[in-house]
C-alpha cells in the first residue's frame, strides 16, 4: 500500500507542474512528450547503471509492456490537452472516473468484484465530489476539454486493467521501463506528427518539464508495483488520494483555499486508501479470471 500512497503523492504534482510549464508558454503537445522523454530516458540511464539484469524479458513481454504504454501514452495526450482547456479542479474530477472504468473492465473480463470493493469506491467518488466542488466552478463551456478528460479516463482504466495482466508475468521494475518507453515512443511520434514547429523554451518551463518527468518516472514505478501486489481496482483507489495531493499543493503554490466540506471530501479521499489496505489483506483482490495479454 505505501507504494501506491507514493504513487499517488507523486502523481498529485502533475496538474500543477502543467499549469507551471502552460504558463511559461509550453504547449500540451510538447509537454506530454517532452516530460515523458525526460521519465523514459531517466529510467534507461539508471537501469544501464544499476539494473541491467531488469532490462532482459522475452520479447512477448516486451511487446505487451509497450501495448500497454501505448494507451497511455495516448492517455496522457487526452489529459494534458484536456488540461490546458479546463481549470485544475474540474480536469481533476473528470480525470478521478477512471477507479469506474476499471471496475467495468475487470467485471467484464469475469473478475470478481467485492461489495466492500464497490462501497469504498463510491466513498471515494463522493470524497472526490466535494474536493473539486464543480457547483462552485463558473459555467462549463469547453466541452472539448471535457471531452479529452472522459477520455483520459476511460484509457487510464483501461491501460491500468492491461497492466494488470501484464505484471503477472513480468517484474514491476521492468515492466515500468518498457511501459514508459511505450509511452514515450507514442507521444514523441504525435508531436511530431501534430506538434508544429518546436519554439524555443524558457528556463521555468524546463524546470516544469524536467519536475513533471522524474516525478513521472517515479509515480510509475510506484504505480506499477502496487498495481502488481494489489490488483487495478485497489490501485486505482488509493491513487485517487491524489486528488487531495494536488488541492493542497494548489493550495501552497496556487493560492487556492479549501472550504470546509472540501476537507470533508479530503477525508473521505484519505479513508477509501486505508480501507485498501483491509480489502487487501481479507483477499478482495484475485488474478483476473482472463488473461488475453497471456503470450
Amino acid at each position: 500500500m505505501t507504494s501506491g500512497l507514493l504513487a499517488s503523492f507523486l502523481l498529485g504534482w502533475a496538474p500543477i507542474l502543467g499549469k507551471f510549464a502552460y504558463r511559461a508558454n509550453v504547449t500540451p503537445l510538447t509537454l506530454a512528450a517532452l516530460r515523458t522523454m525526460v521519465a523514459a530516458g531517466f529510467l534507461w540511464i539508471v537501469y544501464l547503471l544499476f539494473w541491467r539484469r531488469r532490462i532482459v524479458l522475452r520479447w512477448i513481454d516486451v511487446f505487451n509492456c509497450l501495448l500497454v504504454g501505448v494507451f497511455n501514452g495516448i492517455g496522457s495526450l487526452f489529459y494534458y490537452s484536456g488540461l490546458s482547456r479546463l481549470d485544475a479542479s474540474r480536469a481533476s474530477l473528470l480525470g478521478a472516473l477512471y477507479p469506474v472504468w476499471v471496475v467495468l473492465f475487470l467485471s467484464a473480463s469475469g473478475q470478481e468484484i467485492r461489495r466492500l470493493t464497490l462501497l469504498r469506491l463510491g466513498i471515494s467518488l463522493i470524497g472526490a465530489v466535494l474536493v473539486t466542488s464543480p457547483w462552485m466552478m463558473s459555467t462549463l463551456t469547453d466541452y472539448l476539454g471535457v471531452m479529452l478528460m472522459l477520455a483520459y479516463a476511460a484509457l487510464t482504466g483501461w491501460y491500468l486493467v492491461m497492466g494488470q495482466w501484464v505484471l503477472a508475468d513480468v517484474p514491476s521494475q521492468s515492466g515500468t521501463l518498457y511501459i514508459l518507453t511505450g509511452m514515450a515512443l507514442t507521444v514523441g511520434v504525435a508531436r511530431l506528427v501534430g506538434g508544429g514547429t518546436l519554439t524555443p523554451i524558457s528556463t521555468s518551463g524546463w524546470t516544469a518539464i524536467v519536475a513533471l518527468g522524474l516525478t513521472t518516472a517515479f509515480s510509475r514505478l510506484a504505480m506499477y508495483f502496487s498495481l502488481e501486489k494489489l490488483g487495478g481496482v485497489q490501485t486505482a483507489i488509493i491513487n485517487l488520494m491524489e486528488l487531495a495531493v494536488s488541492l493542497t499543493l494548489a493550495f501552497i503554490f496556487l493560492g487556492d483555499r479549501l472550504a470546509w466540506y472540501q476537507w470533508i471530501g479530503a477525508a473521505l479521499l484519505l479513508g477509501g486508501g486505508v480501507f485498501a489496505r483491509m480489502d487487501v489483506e481479507s483477499g478482495a483482490a484475485p488474478p483476473p479470471a482472463f488473461n488475453p495479454m497471456d503470450g
